[in-house]
């Protein structure tokens, strides 16, 4: 495998030696012949047709053109100067205008012969000129390969003062002449027939110098499937391999416990989504192999009622169960709610956070050993070694993007075969996002919210109506209704957020004012114990306004409050806004979230305001949301970056994504050790690439 010509060192490339090399390397990580092969263009410049002057309405293009110069001048405007040269061809006349070094281009044009101009048009007044163009003789033009679409490649600014594009286009030229006949097709034959994919030698050729636009987009659609191909191959392969690997306990028996909360207990109906998501997790959790599922629901779908059902499964089967959650706020929160659920059936519920006193740690400790102890609930606490279960059938993990590989990992050395994992997370993921980020878990989806919820009512106002708003919050607390008023809080302006919310609390207290309104505010200089007091005073109705930075607490839950306003809500991701918004709308009452924003909006910002207004679905949401920001952003700081991609884009290729996924099921279905003949490229090309790639690191 090692003598492929592919894996020369970049230095022995003509036209590149060690200092370019250097750079290449420390800029954009290109160190072997097939490293720079991948550096693909990221847009075309289209050299491969002319247009006369008459037809240069369509103002704002990169064009070329043929003509001859007929007259030159210097104009002085300003106390500036610049250089004009009249450029003319059969149908008409254009000003070809140089800004500086016009000395030098004074001295080298000549009048009156063909030449090729090629640049931006600008148009003023219906007449055309082009600033800087290149300027070629028509006759060099003609002797020169780079006459077709050309490349514009992918630079630094510490590249691009050293090796210019042309210099790339250059080396291009000598790689692909070099090493042409090495490019080797390994999807199966069957597999390009079908979907009519360009061949690699030739999509190779025609990303970096296609001979017209046709030949650029078959390129590229050969070589996005095949880079999506390749990673959703290798996540399925490793779904398949722990399925295969990594033995669980299997949970056979549907017990008393189980089938009496179900029966005699339920608080409501299970919604068709959740009675769907349960089946899911009890074929799984019935299986000799270890569970691994990540569960999907919007905020407010009903999740708890899976987590405790999937829990008494657990216990059902002789097994204990936990919950982690990344806060003490919401592990509390779940401990309360499982509590609830749990006191009818006589199961002993137990809570472990940061702030739990050492004597009554001591007794836990115990008891969870002892078996005890059915569900333990917790934050990061649990994780540590001194925490013994007897017998750890299932880990519940929730906002799982919160914790690091390493904290999870340390849950399956809680017992000698792994306990099943349930992932869960009210931060709906796109589908195309969760196929490649947590390609290796098997995904359920609670996509429907409980009877009873009425849609929460989402509007845009600008700063002109905030009388407006301020009668509608009197009139929602007059119906003994609670309000929260969320400011942002960034970090790069922290000091003026700050302000603006004092401001803003002090303006609320004057218009509300004691004792007919009782103000709450929560913001980042406060104690924990602070924000814990105010809290606590909200949610037990003492008073009817929380005035809150973006602090208030994923999932804290206040069914009488019915109002959320967002100030300045331009100021937020969509994301952001709908797990604010999902605050209220917890009770039966008709809600209301309020969006106020200045007057002056970004195109991305009106986006953002009416996506909001129209949808209270948070996959609606998240796929909006995708679009406007990219893949790299929506995961937050813990997933550092997402997969990465040499050519595919994970918001534009959906579909080829899709795709590729699909092609790779059916391979893998039909022969998931890849023993067929027609398949031992593809098996290759997987070792290839799991020397090379780190793409584990990626995957939760």
């Amino acid at each position: 495998m090692h003598n492929n010509p592919l894996d020369t060192p970049i230095e022995y490339l003509k036209g590149v030696g060690p200092a370019r090399a250097d750079l290449l390397k420390k800029e954009l990580g290109i160190f072997t012949y097939s490293d720079l092969l991948s550096l693909y263009p990221n847009r075309y410049i289209d050299r491969s047709r002319f247009y006369s002057i008459n037809e240069l309405s369509q103002v704002n293009a990169e064009v070329q053109i043929v003509g001859k110069i007929t007259h030159i001048k210097v104009v002085e405007q300003n106390k500036r100067k610049r250089l004009v040269a009249t450029f003319k061809d059969d149908t008409g006349q254009i000003e070809l205008i140089w800004f500086q070094g016009f000395k030098w281009i004074q001295e080298s044009l000549e009048l009156n012969v063909p030449y090729v101009a090629y640049g931006k048009i600008t148009n003023y007044n219906f007449s055309y000129s082009m600033a800087h163009p290149d300027l070629e003789l028509l006759s060099d033009f003609q002797k020169s390969s780079a006459t077709g679409m050309i490349g514009v490649y992918p630079s630094t600014e510490k590249l691009a003062a050293r090796i210019s594009n042309k210099a790339v286009i250059k080396m291009m030229e000598h790689l692909l002449n070099k090493t042409h006949t090495y490019f080797k097709d390994t999807l199966p034959f069957e597999l390009s027939r079908k979907l009519g994919l360009m061949p690699m030698e030739q999509a190779l050729i025609n990303i970096h110098f296609p001979k017209d636009m046709e030949a650029m987009y078959k390129a590229q659609f050969r070589l996005k499937f095949e880079e999506l191909f390749y990673i959703q191959m290798q996540l399925l392969i490793k779904n398949i391999a722990r399925k295969g690997k990594i033995k669980g306990y299997p949970f056979s028996n549907v017990g008393d416990k189980f089938l009496d909360f179900f029966h005699h207990h339920l608080p409501f109906g299970l919604t068709g989504a959740q009675k769907r998501v349960i089946k899911e997790i009890r074929h799984d959790m019935g299986q000799e192999v270890q569970m691994n599922r990540l569960l999907q629901g919007d905020v407010g779908s009903g999740k708890t009622i899976v987590a405790f059902m999937s829990c008494l499964l657990a216990i059902d089967n002789g097994f204990q169960a936990c919950i982690v959650a990344p806060t003490e706020i919401l592990a509390t929160q779940h401990f309360e709610g499982i509590s609830e659920l749990a006191k009818p059936l006589g199961l002993n519920v137990q809570l472990l956070t940061g702030s739990t006193k050492a004597s009554v740690r001591k007794v836990l400790h115990q008891e969870l050993h002892d078996g005890q102890i059915n569900i333990l609930i917790g934050t990061h606490a649990l994780f540590e070694d001194k925490v013994i279960f007897k017998n750890l059938g299932l880990a519940i993990i929730d906002e799982q993007h919160r914790f690091g590989v390493e904290q999870r990992s340390k849950l399956w050395l809680k017992n000698t075969l792994p306990p099943h994992i349930l992932v869960m997370t009210a931060t709906p993921i796109p589908r195309t996002l969760a196929m490649t980020l947590y390609g290796d878990l098997d995904v359920s989806v609670i996509d429907e919210l409980p009877p009873g919820r009425k849609p929460i009512q989402t509007s845009h106002y600008f700063e002109n109506k905030r009388l407006a708003l301020w009668a509608f919050i009197k009139q929602e607390i007059a119906k003994g209704r609670q309000v929260y008023i969320v400011y942002p809080l960034i970090e790069e302006s922290e000091s003026m957020d700050y302000k603006n919310l004092m401001q803003g609390y002090e303006g609320i207290s004057r218009d509300f004012p004691l004792p007919q309104y009782n103000v709450s505010i929560v913001h980042g200089q406060m104690t924990p114990g602070e924000k814990d007091i105010e809290m606590q005073r909200f949610a037990q109705g003492k008073t009817n306004i929380m005035v809150a930075t973006t602090v208030i607490e994923v999932g804290v839950n206040v069914p009488n409050a019915s109002l959320m306003v967002i100030e300045s809500a331009e100021r937020f991701g969509l994301s952001q806004l709908h797990q604010l918004r999902g605050r209220v709308g917890r009770g039966a009452e008709q809600s209301y979230c309020i969006l106020m924003t200045g007057d002056k909006l970004s195109n991305d910002s009106k986006i953002r305001m009416q996506t909001m207004c129209q949808s209270n679905d948070g996959f609606v949401i998240s796929e909006v949301d995708l679009k406007l920001r990219g893949p790299g952003n929506l995961m937050g700081k813990q997933q550092s970056g997402t997969i990465p991609l040499r050519i595919a884009d994970l918001v534009k290729d959906q579909d080829i994504l899709q795709y590729a996924r699909e092609q790779a099921i059916a391979i893998l279905t039909l022969d998931p050790s890849l023993a067929l003949v027609e398949h031992q490229k593809i098996k290759e090309k997987l070792q290839r690439l799991d020397n090379k790639t780190t793409l584990w690191n990626y995957i939760s």
